[in-house]
């Protein structure tokens, strides 16, 4: 899928005489990128268009709890997921790049202007209030105390889905409050996923899972 670019309304495809590169490119160019060589056009396409600005939120309501979470790459990822899967809030704790970070905005591509998000300086405090509000709270770490599959099931109650610093996982005392830890079935020689894409994997399960609303 091509990201797009705010003000860039259709891709423009080329291949290069020289070295046979082909590519897409949001702007017009004469040169190839990679060998200097000369460039035939031969397509052009129209970008897709954001949807409506109202959103069609999850029911029972899901958040995402991001706990101190260095890469603000993977925050900005996680922003586009969370606002595509009909996910209500982000909640930003400890180190974790807030919504309004240059560096989140260049991957959110938007995202975070329409997905709510706050910041919070202590996780542990938040999922304790969250807990107290009704929230199941839901954490993903490599050795979870169930394997995740397609067919589980969650009770129908707001659901806070939390992830952890990228080296050094969830917080062990948050991780003690939450009522379900879920592992992703690994097959190969690492035992772990980038955190913005196993986010990504229960968000859309989620999504696909609870009613939304028309």
């Amino acid at each position: 899928m091509m990201e797009k670019t705010p003000g860039c309304s259709e891709a423009l495809y080329y291949t290069c005489e020289s070295c046979r590169l082909r590519f897409p490119s949001l702007e017009s160019l004469k040169r190839c990128p990679a060998c200097g060589g000369g460039l035939r056009f031969f397509l052009s396409r129209p970008l897709e268009k954001d949807g409506p600005k109202e959103r069609k939120l999850l029911e029972p309501s899901c958040v995402g709890v991001l706990e101190n979470l260095r890469s603000a790459w993977n925050v900005g990822s996680i922003f586009r997921t969370a606002e595509a899967a009909g996910l209500s809030h982000l909640y930003l704790c400890g180190i974790t790049p807030a919504g309004d970070h240059p560096a989140v905005a260049k991957t959110a591509l938007g995202a975070e202007e329409v997905l709510p998000w706050s910041h919070h300086p202590n996780a542990l405090e938040l999922t304790r209030r969250l807990q107290k509000e009704g929230f199941f709270l839901l954490a993903l770490e490599t050795e979870g105390s169930r394997p995740w599959h397609p067919g589980l099931e969650l009770p129908e109650q707001p659901l806070a889905l939390v992830v952890g610093n990228e080296l050094c996982g969830v917080d062990p005392e948050v991780l003690s409050l939450c009522d379900l830890v879920l592992q992703l079935p690994m097959r190969g020689y690492k035992r772990s996923l980038n955190v913005a894409v196993a986010f990504g994997v229960l968000a859309l399960w989620l999504s696909a899972r609870r009613s939304i609303p028309r």
